[in-house]
């Protein structure tokens, strides 16, 4: 990455004044992602993708995402559901390992293509499960403390948690786009708005950090693509603090509505460009 540009906090970056003014929006829209409608931040990826090159981009935004997450975290701590996380992690970590060897000989074509067809693919299952007859809205919870009814979408959650959990770790490592995967598999899993924030939070700040160094090992990370990243964390925050505004005023139907919206734009937007 050509860094050149001096911009006025006096950091020189390779960007114009325009590509950086949009980068600084995708920050803000990470910001506001994490603390209102999960998935929405695969606008920011593209943006990303769009300014700067594709395997490039990944390396930049992972810093912004992990800023995101902690701002998440500090909002929503208290509303995770950890076992759904514990059974999500190890599935997680065999993706993560699969993305990383993906990434050693995919193109920016292959990468951007098998990215969007997941999110399409995650997409429309969710739809289609939350529009079969007995789509239950249910929260889950473990089967000792709930009804058979609530038992049973439990043990459907764990059966969807390795498939999930591998799609997750595969898409979140080779292009940051994990949210889309992880949103649909909470919403299937009939998980509320406070929640659903709440364990998505921990989940990425968790993950988001364990993928640092494998970014760091293959090059996607390094003292300059943190210079811009240090620039642009900056509007990580007022995206977080308008996400924690609004997000009390959407209902949940609204709220998974977003969320899958912004899935499938997401995904069109990966295969389309």
């Amino acid at each position: 990455m050509d860094i050149s540009l001096a911009v006025p906090l006096g950091v020189s970056l390779g960007v114009s004044p325009r590509e950086f003014a949009a980068l600084a929006a995708a920050a803000v829209l990470v910001g506001f992602s994490k603390t209102a409608v999960s998935g929405a931040n695969t606008v920011s990826l593209a943006v990303f993708a769009a300014v700067l090159p594709a395997r490039e981009s990944t390396g930049v935004l992972l810093p912004i995402l992990i800023a995101g997450d902690v701002l998440a975290v500090l909002t929503y701590r208290r509303h995770a559901h950890w076992p759904t996380l514990w059974r999500l992690f190890p599935a997680v970590a065999g993706g993560v390992v699969v993305g990383t060897v993906f990434l050693m000989w995919a193109d920016d074509g292959v990468v951007r293509t098998s990215i969007g067809a997941i999110l399409l693919m995650m997409a429309a299952v969710t739809v289609w499960r939350r529009r079969a007859p007995g789509a239950e809205a249910a929260e889950p919870a473990p089967p000792s403390s709930t009804g058979s009814q609530s038992s049973r979408s439990f043990r459907r959650s764990r059966l969807k948690a390795p498939s999930y959990g591998v799609l997750g770790g595969f898409t979140t490592m080779v292009a940051n786009a994990g949210g889309p995967v992880m949103s649909m598999y909470l919403l299937s899993a009939g998980f509320r708005k406070l929640s659903f924030l709440g364990t998505s939070a921990w989940f990425f700040l968790i993950v988001n950090t364990s993928k640092v160094p494998f970014s760091v090992g293959l090059g996607l990370i390094d003292a300059r693509s943190l210079l811009l990243d240090a620039a642009l964390v900056l509007f990580v925050l007022p995206g977080a603090l308008i996400g924690k505004a609004v997000v009390h005023r959407i209902n949940q139907r609204l709220f998974e509505q977003l969320v899958i919206g912004a899935t499938i734009l997401g995904g069109l937007q990966l295969l389309l460009r």
